[in-house]
C-alpha cells in the first residue's frame, strides 16, 4: 500500500522530534498513520518545516493552542511552514481520497487560527491536550469511528486501486485503465474526489515513490526526474536529501 514519506524536517535541527503510529487493523484502509510533532525544548529560531504533497487529507490539532484545529491538504507543490520556536502539532492522515467531507473546508496553507466549523476537533483537541502521544491514540481512533459513522470518510475503491498497484502505472492512459474508467471519467472522478487531476496526481505519486525506488524505475531519463521533483519539492534531489531527514 502507498506510504508517503515524513515531511521534511532540516537535520541541523536536533530538538525537534516527530513520531508516527499505525492505526488499528480495522481502519487500516482508511488511515495512514497517526502523528505528532513537536519542539522537546524551545528553539532558538523559528522552525520552517517541510509539507511536501502526497494526496492526503490530515485532521490536525494544535496542542498548545486547542482551539487552533482544521482540515488540511497539499495540491501539487511543498510549502514552507513557520512554527515558531515552541509548538505541538498532532494529526491524523488519512490516505488519497478518503476524505468525504466538505472540500472547502480543506485547508492547503499554514493553520493558525481557531477552528471554527462543525466536527469534533476542537472537544478531541481539548480531550488529548494532557495526554502522552500512545495515550491520544485511542481517543483519536474514536474520532475516526466517528467520521466513519457520520460518512464523513470510507475506502475509495478508486483511489485505492491506483495506490496498491502504483507500480503498474506508468502514464495517466494506464490509470484510466487499471480502475476501469475513461479518462474524462478519472479527470471527473480524481478532481471530485481528492481536488487534483490524473496528471497531478501522477506527478505527486511519482515523486514519493522516488524517495524508495530508483528514479529510472519512474522517470523517462535523470533530467525528467530532476526536474519534476524540484517543481514539487522546491529542491533538487541532491539538495533535498542533503538537508533534510528522508
Amino acid at each position: 500500500m502507498y506510504s508517503p514519506i515524513q515531511d521534511g524536517i532540516d537535520k541541523s535541527v536536533r530538538s525537534v522530534q516527530f513520531s508516527e503510529a499505525q492505526p488499528p487493523s480495522r481502519l487500516a484502509g482508511l488511515v495512514h498513520c497517526f502523528w505528532e510533532l513537536k519542539t522537546v525544548t524551545d528553539l532558538p529560531e523559528d522552525f520552517h518545516y517541510h509539507a511536501l504533497p502526497d494526496a492526503c487529507v490530515n485532521i490536525l490539532f494544535n496542542q498548545v493552542d486547542t482551539h487552533i484545529a482544521g482540515v488540511t491538504a497539499l495540491r501539487t507543490k511543498a510549502e514552507v511552514l513557520n512554527l515558531g520556536k515552541s509548538f505541538h502539532y498532532v494529526g491524523i492522515q488519512f490516505y488519497p481520497g478518503v476524505w468525504q467531507g466538505q472540500k472547502e473546508e480543506i485547508i492547503d496553507r499554514y493553520v493558525g487560527t481557531p477552528y471554527l466549523e462543525n466536527l469534533p476537533l476542537i472537544q478531541t483537541s481539548k480531550k488529548i491536550a494532557e495526554l502522552d502521544f500512545n495515550r491520544k491514540l485511542p481517543i483519536l481512533a474514536e474520532l475516526v469511528e466517528w467520521f466513519l459513522k457520520e460518512k464523513l470518510i470510507t475506502v475509495n475503491f478508486v483511489t485505492e486501486k491506483i495506490l496498491t498497484q502504483l507500480d503498474k502505472i506508468h502514464t495517466v492512459t494506464d490509470m484510466a485503465r487499471l480502475t476501469e474508467l475513461s479518462p474524462r471519467q478519472l479527470q471527473r472522478t480524481l478532481n471530485r474526489m481528492i481536488g487534483l487531476s490524473p496528471h497531478d496526481l501522477l506527478k505527486v505519486l511519482r515523486v514519493q515513490q522516488s524517495f524508495k525506488q530508483h528514479y529510472l524505475e519512474l522517470y523517462a531519463d535523470q533530467s525528467h526526474y530532476i526536474h519534476s521533483f524540484r517543481k514539487v519539492t522546491g529542491y533538487t534531489p541532491t539538495k533535498y536529501t542533503a538537508k533534510f531527514d528522508v
